[in-house]
């Protein structure tokens, strides 16, 4: 077991323990998960996404040996794409979904045929290490603009400084957890205690809020629970209450096809989304596959930070074959039996590396757990009444251990030498700056782009980094090769 583990990846806590803890790595991996349908425009889908997220999960895990303790949830790096197969209904995202799985497939074949000898060149450490420091810190924005905001109905949405302090409440309580050597338990459950103590402040001040008729003080929206349960006319909603069946893209998929008629939801988030075509086809193909071959340096990137925490070489054992047809197979799956693309969570990397848990069994309960309670109305109403302040509060540490999980990797770099100096700043700069590589791939009558596939900035920050050293790498030589000339040249000089 690697010291820093309380728990190693083949090591099963109690039942009861268990439980918990796979509802923590449930709550570290919500936000952004339940975030990605709702972004896109189809907030109903919710469930269906958490689903997804747990069918993809198990997939992975049987790719990979269950040896990898890592989660899949809603990929943020195929959000542009997600938009232009939404387009063509459910089909659309669902055929997305396969040929960025299948990218992932043929990658697997032919490192099983290469091997991984080409990944090290073309990644080594001082290419990763700042990618994974780039990636937790480019998910700082996002974190700190939750944790100042309410989650609810009131007058004032934007900058909330009583949501503020409820998210420094979950923070500091899952530091002191965390830290404290006197106790395993709170340990082990930091983010649940943390985000506990948080929800607990903003009720209180929520229901003052209530009392005194103060928007402000209305930090907790507990709307959607009652509407869970009752209609808009009062009556009780019945069984719906209590238990909902998440619309599977697969099903929904071939209702378009036999049907012809795109769902409600789907027309909502655009009215002019329409059955497919042979032209939309080429459109989705386009719109995933280059995202696909980009996330696959992520997918390195994530795999090789979790490998650091672990002190196991996952690119080894079970392997980067392996750890891509999960990864690939799971994210088909996943949206099929959900409605997005998955991809490994560095929440999850988090989650493990705060804990010391890495234990596999419990990302497998999570996976489960996900299952089962996607179905549970009351429960998926519940967790969504978290507060954006209290999960910024969680996130604060979560991404924070990201970034600096990739900072560790530089102890072996020499910073003093210029070539690995340009390569890391090629990658934080870059990364930190937003750019984004925007590809037109269809243009209007005026012959003004129409559409675009966006390449995400930690994509394109990591593919700069890539080039950078590539480049850098291939001067080198060149003057190494150059100077050896000039010794050889030298010495038969001297020799004659």
């Amino acid at each position: 077991m690697a010291k820093n583990l309380i728990y190693d990846i083949h090591d099963k806590p109690k039942f009861s323990n268990m439980l918990i803890f796979a509802l923590q790595q449930l709550l570290a991996i919500l936000a952004a998960t339940i975030a990605v349908p709702t972004i896109i425009g189809i907030p109903t889908q919710i469930p269906a996404a958490i689903f997804g997220a747990g069918v993809g999960t198990l997939i992975y895990q049987l790719f990979t040996k269950f040896k990898s303790p890592v989660f899949l949830g809603s990929s943020f790096a195929f959000l542009s794409s997600l938009s232009a197969g939404l387009a063509y209904g459910y089909f659309g995202i669902l055929l997305g979904s396969v040929v960025a799985g299948l990218v992932y497939v043929v990658l697997a074949l032919i490192i099983h045929f290469v091997g991984t000898g080409w990944v090290s060149k073309l990644m080594p450490p001082v290419i990763i290490g700042p990618t994974v420091t780039l990636i937790g810190l480019s998910l700082a924005g996002a974190a700190m603009g939750d944790i100042v905001k309410a989650n609810s109905s009131a007058i004032h949405s934007g900058y909330n400084l009583v949501g503020l302090l409820c998210g420094l409440v979950t923070f500091f309580t899952v530091v002191i957890c965390s830290t404290q050597k006197k106790y395993t338990m709170p340990r082990l459950i930091p983010f649940i205690i943390g985000i506990g103590a948080g929800y607990i402040a903003a009720s209180v001040f929520s229901v003052v809020g209530m009392v005194a008729d103060i928007d402000y003080l209305k930090i907790i929206n507990w709307q959607p629970v009652v509407d869970n349960f009752v209609n808009a006319d009062g009556t009780f909603r019945g069984i719906g209450a209590i238990f909902s069946y998440p619309k599977f893209a697969i099903v929904e998929s071939v209702k378009e096809l036999l049907g012809g008629d795109i769902a409600p939801e789907i027309l909502a988030a655009n009215p002019k989304a329409t059955t497919i075509t042979a032209g939309g086809v080429a459109e989705v193909i386009l719109a995933f596959m280059p995202v696909a071959l980009v996330v696959f340096a992520e997918h390195i990137a994530d795999h090789k930070n979790l490998s650091t925490i672990i002190d196991r070489d996952l690119i080894e054992e079970p392997g980067l074959k392996r750890t891509l047809l999960g990864d690939g197979v799971g994210s088909i799956a996943g949206t099929a039996f959900g409605v997005c693309p998955n991809t490994t969570y560095g929440e999850s990397v988090g989650c493990v590396a705060i804990t010391r848990n890495a234990s596999v069994v419990t990302i497998t309960t999570t996976a489960i757990m996900c299952m089962v309670l996607s179905f549970i109305s009351p429960i998926m109403v519940l967790l969504q009444t978290i507060p954006s302040c209290v999960m910024g509060g969680v996130c604060l540490t979560l991404y924070g251990f990201i970034a600096v999980s990739g900072l560790k990797m530089f102890k072996d770099l020499d910073l003093g030498e210029n070539k690995n100096l340009f390569v890391v700043s090629a990658i934080l700069i870059s990364g930190i700056g937003g750019l984004t590589i925007q590809i037109p791939y269809d243009l209007a009558a005026n012959g003004a782009v129409a559409k675009t596939i966006q390449i995400t900035a930690i994509a394109t920050a990591l593919i700069l980094g890539i080039i950078t050293n590539a480049v850098l790498t291939k001067v080198e030589k060149s003057k190494l090769g150059k100077a050896k000339e000039e010794e050889a040249a030298e010495a038969e000089k001297e020799e004659n």
